[in-house]
């Protein structure tokens, strides 16, 4: 299977399950709008809609390049580097989303 982008090759195969809170969010007595979880490491952060946005945050202190969303019934990911926008694939993995 090749990979949709190069920075999935540092992708966890077997993701944690993603919080319902952003930790640094509730740390903070903030809110959150959405949430993500780095494909890279697992950790659960706040969108950028948020006013902390903590998933950024962290890509761009950690390097971590890609992302998926945490919310229910949302299956994408993005890949801040190139970005790009994915969506599921047929091969159960993930695949550029082009318009």
């Amino acid at each position: 299977m090749s990979l949709p982008c190069p920075h999935f090759a540092t992708a966890m195969e077997d993701l944690p399950p993603y919080l319902d809170v952003c930790p640094t969010c509730v740390e903070m007595g903030s809110e959150w709008v959405h949430l993500r979880q780095c494909l890279v490491c697992g950790k659960t952060g706040c969108c950028d809609n948020s006013p902390n946005r903590h998933a950024t945050a962290h890509a761009n202190e950690t390097g971590h390049a890609l992302i998926r969303s945490a919310q229910p019934g949302e299956i994408w990911a993005w890949c801040y580097p190139d970005s790009a926008f994915f969506v599921p694939g047929d091969d159960g993995g993930w695949e550029l989303f082009e318009e």
